[in-house]
């Protein structure tokens, strides 16, 4: 009768394990008999998020193309060489907001919007 017991303590654990990776993420299946099947989902690396990244270079840029186009290229400088002259923090920010060649395609398309 033990033995009766074991294999149903090993279902049980199985089941036990198979929901707390459910619980994670699942995937949903109909069998051709008609049966519902949900499968744990597989994990996906936890590398570097690179859309995230993209998403965030690009904002930058636009953000950097709309001051350019709203102040001007002459009093975006001015104030770049002003954080230039400031604390390390203050240097990596202008060292940040220089304007480049992306930045002013950006300010070119946007111009007419802004003024």
């Amino acid at each position: 009768m033990s033995n009766a017991f074991q294999g149903f303590d090993k279902r049980l654990n199985r089941i036990s394990r198979k929901r707390a990776r459910l619980v994670q993420g699942y995937t949903s299946k109909v069998g051709k008999d008609g049966l519902i099947v949900f499968r744990p989902s597989r994990r996906t690396s936890r590398g570097f998020p690179i859309k995230g990244f993209l998403f965030l270079a690009v904002s930058f840029f636009c953000f950097k193309g709309l001051l350019l186009a709203y102040l001007g290229e002459q009093t975006f400088t001015t104030r770049v060489d002003i954080l230039a002259t400031g604390s390390v923090v203050e240097q990596a920010g202008a060292f940040m907001m220089q304007v480049d060649p992306i930045s002013q395609g950006i300010a070119q398309i946007v111009r007419p919007l802004v003024q």
